[in-house]
């Protein structure tokens, strides 16, 4: 594609070179910079991409985007002078891969709990109704069904923009898409257009990153804030923000809710390990979910199919056979007849949810038993509040590591241990290793109790200074299990 037709897309303050050159790939990264590539040099938290030009002409770019004109300009090379090349990277690669979502629907998802469940349900269903589809997701990226790992909630616009641009060629109509507040602020999602956006629910989380909750409102907010007229905008309307979220938004507005009068009204009329029994909109379906947090998940995901024109009774048949997500409320027997459940809660929101629904099941017939943990080199206040949260609703909590990263384990433990009172500590032990805090709760677990083992979820590696060892609750739980027999 000539240069001169990528840079249409942003507003250019001046130009030194040609612009009738072929350009053969985009990057921001220096080091994937390839033979007649354009550089965008951005400036990012931890570096500065103008300080990397040279590098990038060195590798073969011959073409480069910034704010600023480097001092030794090199003759061959085209420089084009931006106001903001954040802004400009989503743009530059959406017009480089042929502006893909003006080719297929693009929905996002955002909110703090639920997303992930959300977008793969609605890629899942869209799938069984015969259509091809893609998803990107903090789990795995589809392209229909060919998996593509992921690293981060939401790509870097360039990885982002190839990725839709393969799932438009390979004739992808849906694309469903986890939307993190940081990708919001980093403008990793500038240039494209959505057909619809969802809302899940705000509590508190990345507050390491975006320093305030209004900070972190305003992210989510802008999202819903830059829907186009002809999009749709559903939103929680059981959540206290769900309404702030979409109050500035030029798309067409409608609601789920499990509480208040809404476009898409649930109701749980009976609910056990295996499943629910639902009421949407008057009718009733069987569902193999469990929890008011899952019912709000189903509605969303109920509420936009139908909204991308699909028949009430065709989604509900749907629903029905689908099947939770990979790391969210997975549900494993033991058996010594006991329940362990491996869940991704790594919010004080999500395991109250988590542990709410294991109580609306259990009904006080069992203990709980919560192992959990907190990420290192993240949000530090949450910690002591994820500590109360488990003892709160726990009968026994064993507290260990997550993923630590760069930190260490015990001081982590620690940080959580502060918020507990003497009293509370009487329910506590702590175990720095992981597979031990996970065989100690099945130790003490008896027939008809149930262990909820959080944090972690899908993720079957721990992150240790710097390095990811391979680390699955579910492969340890079933290696317990196994002993047991």
């Amino acid at each position: 594609m000539k240069l001169k037709d990528i840079i249409q897309a942003v507003a250019v303050n001046e130009t030194a070179g040609s612009t009738e050159k072929e350009i053969a790939g985009i990057h921001m990264d220096s080091r994937c910079i390839e033979k007649d590539f354009l550089f965008v040099a951005v400036k990012g938290t931890q570096t500065d991409g103008h300080d990397y030009i040279d590098k990038a002409i060195e590798k073969g770019a011959t073409a480069v985007v910034c704010e600023v004109f480097p001092t030794n300009i090199v003759p061959e090379v085209t420089y084009i002078k931006v106001n903001s090349t954040e802004d400009s990277v989503g743009k530059l690669a959406t017009a480089f891969y042929g502006n893909p979502t003006s080719k297929l629907d693009l929905i996002g998802v955002t909110g703090t709990n639920g997303k992930t469940t959300i977008a793969t349900l609605l890629y899942n269903m869209f799938r069984s109704f015969g259509y091809k589809a893609g998803l990107i997701s903090t789990v795995c990226n589809y392209i229909d069904g060919e998996a593509i790992p992921t690293e981060h909630t939401t790509p870097d616009p360039i990885t982002l923009n190839s990725l839709l641009g393969r799932m438009a060629d390979e004739g992808c109509k849906y694309v469903f898409m986890e939307v993190s507040s940081h990708s919001v602020v980093q403008k990793r999602i500038g240039g494209l257009t959505f057909a619809g956006g969802i809302f899940t629910n705000l509590t508190r989380d990345h507050l390491d990153y975006h320093k305030t909750f209004e900070n972190y409102l305003k992210a989510k907010k802008t999202f819903f804030d830059n829907l186009p007229k002809n999009a749709f905008a559903l939103t929680n309307a059981d959540d206290k923000n769900g309404l702030v979220m979409v109050q500035n938004t030029k798309a067409k507005v409608s609601t789920y809710s499990l509480r208040t009068l809404c476009d898409f009204k649930g109701k749980v009329l009976e609910d056990g390990f295996e499943g629910m029994l639902m009421d949407i909109n008057n009718r009733e379906v069987n569902v193999q979910f469990i929890g008011r947090f899952n019912a709000l998940n189903l509605l969303a995901v109920y509420g936009a199919a139908c909204l991308l024109g699909k028949q009430p009774e065709e989604v509900l048949i749907a629903l029905s056979t689908l099947r939770p997500v990979s790391g969210r409320f997975d549900a494993l027997r033991s058996p010594k007849g006991y329940t362990a459940i491996v869940d991704y809660a790594h919010t004080p929101d999500a395991l109250t949810n988590v542990l709410n629904a294991i109580h609306e099941v259990l009904n006080g017939r069992g203990q709980v038993i919560t192992v959990v943990g907190a990420g290192g080199n993240r949000d530090k206040g949450k910690r002591p509040i994820m500590a109360q949260e488990a003892v709160k609703q726990s009968d026994k909590v064993v507290i260990t590591s997550d993923n630590p990263r760069f930190e260490e384990p015990q001081d982590i433990i620690n940080d959580m241990l502060a918020g507990l009172s003497k009293e509370d500590m009487r329910k506590v032990v702590s175990i720095v290793d992981r597979k031990e805090a996970i065989r100690t709760a099945c130790m003490l677990a008896q027939n008809g109790d149930v262990i909820l083992v959080a944090g972690k979820g899908h993720e079957n590696y721990q992150e240790i200074k710097g390095v990811k060892h391979h680390f699955d609750d579910k492969e340890v739980l079933k290696d317990i299990f196994e002993s047991e027999n």
